[in-house]
């Protein structure tokens, strides 16, 4: 007898004895075969009342998950088992979430594996592939399209495909809450852009806003009031026929806060933009960055397409190839399913690997509480939200995934406890990450991390607007990262960030490759401790052609030793903003700072970071009366050290209130043309930068940075991963 057909026919005779359903039966035959780990197999092209079998798999992921239930529920105290459902390949069309919770755990002995079928690729797909595009013929959307654009755009009706109640636009950006995006089109794998003027990577600017809306802006400027709109330059709009569904996307104050936002009021005589209510937090400055989008008369080049939700019809002008690898016509994606494709509540013990997840309107995967959950060897792309959000729990891990072209984050982390500074133990190792930020742009990093002790190791991260690794909290470990490309449309960021309170505290920034930043206006910083953040180490990173490679931003009790700068400008700076007497500068450290010292038990933290006890002297000693009025004198940038460097290029520089007496500065080298093994390539390697054995650093007490060990690491993982990848 076949392996295969003896859980068959096992199942056959348990139904005509015991009449049971043949997705139970087909799980107490499993549980009795002398097999340690039992399989059940589920594929797009299963049927329903199949027992789960390889020869016969189940047809849906949740009659799969409710067999494994039935398993867990048959041997509660089985040791060493596990159970492994295998995802043969295909699509998995998702209209909700698959949904986990406690009954679908396993367990550190037994533990459940989701997983593809070898050599497979199973996809769990939020979107509808559409088919069918015509070329248009009505006169009146042909006299809309400029006269290349006639010949060249497809309209399809979706109301054919069944895709009716089209979801409007929302909202989005800085200061926004997390909502699903709206419907986004994907052409052979990648992101299409919605028909904006002007044209990808271009911007116009604010003119100017009406008169007597100005207000200052607390650094010296004036910002015009959100309510009353701004105005643009130029006659464009006249061209536009319908704008019920405008809107506009712009830098409307600061380029590090972008937003979103519907367009109620088109003036074009005034040549006024108002918008819709609740706006933005700032105002409109004058020359800031914007342009305006969903304009079905700006389609006009490949790789653009605009829906009419009221009309119900997609148009699309194609991207210039016109097949695939394959040779078949590039596969075109709408995306669908506003939820999660999987979320799992209070699960534990699960590993979810090789699999595919893409073309949802929300997040890729949720993990919420639980403990010890893996997501192994996936791609996570085009989706809307976020790739991965883990949301506390302990021991939860992302390893080798590629997560790329998401709408806002990559993977978002939180947990521990920072009132018992307890750590999550979670992480992020050897995944790559790319075109993050699709949408919101700032704030929306490849790596988020807030909480106590959670690590980021071995990713690569690059082609990102804004930072790359985000993070609050304490103890955290960001290390053999590359990060390059960063900070492409956005200003006064970092490629590693954090900032703005005096208990963030223990956290580790070390062995990282971070080359190539972008940056507008401010620019960009590679590890930048923002706003009076203090106490991190910033210790054997390599920093290569960085605007202002390891920049304090007024902290204290920072450490930056043994690190590699080339071509930075500066290599380190320090400045001393808690002790501007402006408004907005006192107003953080006499504030904010503050609260945020209250807001955590001072007792444990003075006893964890003892150098936290120096604060006394600038607020007032616990339990006496605090500082305020003229005895507060500011914060200064006390007690950073600047030690063993080696530097090419520009080196420190010292300002804005900070004073040399801030920085220990010690055994740096700062002359060291002569002292690598080779010159850098292009791209760069991290093993460009070993020093020679000649270098005058050794002798300085310089210690081996390990480049060999920095970003992405072959394992069985990736290279799965790039077995079964789709370009």
């Amino acid at each position: 007898m076949l392996r295969d057909e003896f859980p068959e026919r096992l199942c056959w005779v348990r139904r005509r004895l015991l009449g049971c359903r043949a997705v139970l039966v087909a799980t107490l035959a499993y549980g009795m075969t002398l097999v340690g780990r039992p399989d059940f197999y589920v594929a797009p092209g299963g049927s329903v009342g199949h027992p789960g079998t390889e020869a016969k798999p189940f047809a849906t992921l949740e009659a799969a998950r409710d067999a494994v239930r039935g398993l867990q529920r048959s041997r509660p105290t089985e040791p060493g088992g596990g159970v492994t459902v295998w995802l043969r390949g295909g699509d998995f069309v998702r209209h909700a979430a698959l949904e986990l919770n406690s009954a679908d755990s396993g367990t550190a002995e037994s533990p459940v594996v989701w997983r593809a079928y070898p050599g497979e690729r199973p996809r769990l797909l939020g979107g509808r592939v559409l088919t069918g595009f015509v070329p248009v013929t009505d006169p009146a959307v042909q006299e809309r399209l400029s006269e290349t654009a006639r010949e060249r755009v497809r309209v399809l009706d979706l109301a054919s495909m069944g895709l009716t109640n089209l979801s409007v636009m929302k909202s989005r950006g800085f200061g926004r809450p997390l909502t699903p995006a709206h419907h986004e089109l994907f052409y052979g794998g990648r992101p299409l852009t919605l028909a904006r003027w002007p044209d990808e990577g271009a911007f116009t600017t604010i003119a100017g806003f009406p008169a007597g809306t100005a207000r200052g802006d607390d650094h010296g400027g004036q910002l015009g009031g959100l309510e009353a709109g701004f105005h643009y330059e130029g006659d464009r709009p006249r061209r536009w026929r319908d704008t019920r569904d405008l809107w506009v996307h712009g830098y409307w104050a600061w380029d590090w806060a972008n937003s979103y936002e519907q367009v109620v009021t088109l003036d074009l005589e005034e040549r006024r933009v108002i918008t819709a209510p609740p706006h933005g937090l700032y105002g409109f400055r004058k020359g800031q960055r914007f342009y305006f989008l969903n304009v079905l008369e700006e389609l006009d080049r490949p790789g653009e397409w605009f829906l009419d939700r009221h009309a119900g019809r997609l148009y699309l002008w194609p991207p210039e190839e016109a097949t695939g690898s394959d040779g078949a016509p590039p596969e075109v994606v709408l995306s669908v399913c506003e939820a999660p494709l999987l979320r799992m509540v209070d699960v534990s013990h699960v590993t979810v690997q090789g699999l595919v997840f893409e073309a949802t309107r929300g997040s890729g995967i949720e993990i919420r509480g639980g403990a010890s959950n893996r997501v192994a060897g996936c791609v996570i792309r085009n989706v809307g939200n976020y790739g991965i959000r883990i949301q506390g729990g302990v021991g939860h891990g992302v390893r080798s995934c590629d997560v790329w072209d998401t709408g806002d984050g990559g993977v978002d982390l939180s947990g521990g406890d920072r009132q018992t500074l307890t750590p999550a133990g979670h992480f992020v190792e050897n995944c790559h990450f790319q075109r993050q930020g699709r949408w919101s742009k700032c704030y929306v990093p490849a790596i988020h991390m807030v909480g106590v002790g959670l690590r980021a190791a071995n990713n690569l991260i690059h082609d990102h607007p804004h930072c790359a690794i985000l993070y609050g909290g304490n103890d955290h470990l960001i290390e053999r990262n590359e990060i390059h490309h960063i900070a492409l449309e956005t200003g006064d960021v970092g490629a590693i960030y954090t900032g703005r309170d005096y208990t963030y505290r223990g956290n580790r920034i070390r062995h990282n490759l971070i080359h190539h930043t972008g940056g507008v206006g401010m620019g960009s910083m590679g590890a930048y401790m923002d706003d009076c953040v203090s106490g991190t180490e910033i210790a054997g990173n390599i920093f290569y052609r960085v605007q202002r490679a390891a920049f304090l931003g007024g902290g204290r009790d920072h450490l930056v030793v043994n690190n590699i700068f080339v071509d930075c400008n500066h290599a380190v700076e320090v400045d001393g903003r808690g002790l501007d007497g402006s408004p907005v500068w006192r107003g953080m450290v006499h504030d904010t700072m503050r609260k945020r010292l209250a807001d955590v038990p001072l007792t444990l933290y003075r006893e964890r970071y003892p150098a936290l006890k120096s604060l006394d002297a600038w607020y007032g000693p616990p339990g006496g009366p605090a500082l305020t009025g003229d005895a507060f004198r500011g914060v200064p940038p006390e007690d950073n050290v600047v030690a063993r460097n080696v530097c090419i290029g520009k080196w420190l520089h010292i300002y804005w209130h900070a004073k040399p007496e801030h920085v220990r500065v010690e055994n740096n080298l700062t002359n060291a043309v002569a002292s690598f093994r080779r010159a850098p390539g292009d791209p760069p390697k991290a093993t460009d930068f070993d020093l020679a054995e000649d270098s005058p650093a050794w002798a300085l007490g310089f210690e081996r940075i390990p480049t060999e060990e920095m970003g992405l690491q072959s394992d069985e993982l990736r290279e799965n991963l790039a077995r079964t990848r789709r370009p």
